[in-house]
């Protein structure tokens, strides 16, 4: 009886032992650590592969090392201008010291989350609905600067802040591509202008060399253009005639 009463104790303590094993073991993988306290006081940092703790009085919390990809909703936004938007963005960050994101923030993800869309409100409130458009890399500079260095402190790395889309209302719309239009005709005609000033200064030149007005090279310039078409008839003035005659005889040397 003693014999068996010995047996069964040495089960229950072997049998408890595995249990016991089975609560310490903890394997991470590379791109996770483990922040351990001991009688809820911070005791370290562990992992990853194959670490021990002591079931009962440590506990162990996982963090995930990787880059986050963190999308922020869409935000409802008044420029500084005055014009109604709606600005979403990503934010791609990073825990590079596990005991502070545990210790000093209840959830970094949530209040990342909430830093972010509050610094895009401001951020964007700031500048007009052109610079919004216009300078992107401007905005997602800022965004940056301000979300990394309030993260530090949590042991949160901001990488990057980028501006996904800017969505504004149907009638600004029209009225940007009314101005674009506006703006597309305006340099058609400034070309053109140039183009026809150019064009003036060269005439005045040839005028000079053959002895004629700008105006008649002008109007030759404009026969020329007219006898592409077919069935055309051309009719010379008698001015032209002469201008022609005195081109000619200087080119002779008369």
């Amino acid at each position: 009886m003693a014999l068996l009463m010995v047996s069964a104790m040495v089960f229950i303590i072997f049998f408890l032992g595995l249990v016991l094993l089975g609560l310490s073991i903890r394997v991470y993988n590379e791109y996770e650590r483990g922040v351990v306290f001991r009688l809820g006081r911070f005791a370290g940092i562990r992992g990853p592969g194959l670490f021990l703790i002591i079931p009962v009085i440590e506990t162990v919390t996982k963090v995930d090392m990787r880059i986050i990809t963190m999308d922020v909703p869409a935000q409802d936004v008044i420029t500084k201008d005055n014009v109604p938007v709606k600005v979403d963005a990503v934010v791609y960050m990073k825990v590079f010291e596990p005991a502070n994101a545990i210790i000093k923030i209840e959830n970094y993800t949530k209040g990342t989350s909430q830093l972010a869309q509050t610094a895009l409100r401001g951020i964007v409130g700031e500048e007009t609905l052109d610079e919004v458009l216009s300078e992107r890399e401007k905005i997602n500079g800022k965004l940056h600067q301000l979300l990394d260095s309030a993260t530090d402190q949590w042991g949160i790395r901001v990488d990057m802040v980028e501006v996904k889309h800017v969505i504004i209302p149907d009638a600004m719309q029209r009225a940007i591509a009314r101005q674009a239009e506006a703006e597309r005709t305006r340099r058609a005609k400034v070309t053109l202008a140039q183009g026809e000033f150019e064009a003036s200064q060269k005439l005045k030149e040839a005028g000079h060399v053959l002895g004629a007005e700008p105006i008649h090279l002008r109007y030759l310039e404009t026969l020329a253009e007219a006898s592409k078409e077919t069935n055309t008839t051309i009719i010379f003035p008698m001015e032209m005639m002469d201008i022609l005659k005195k081109g000619n005889a200087r080119q002779r040397g008369e």
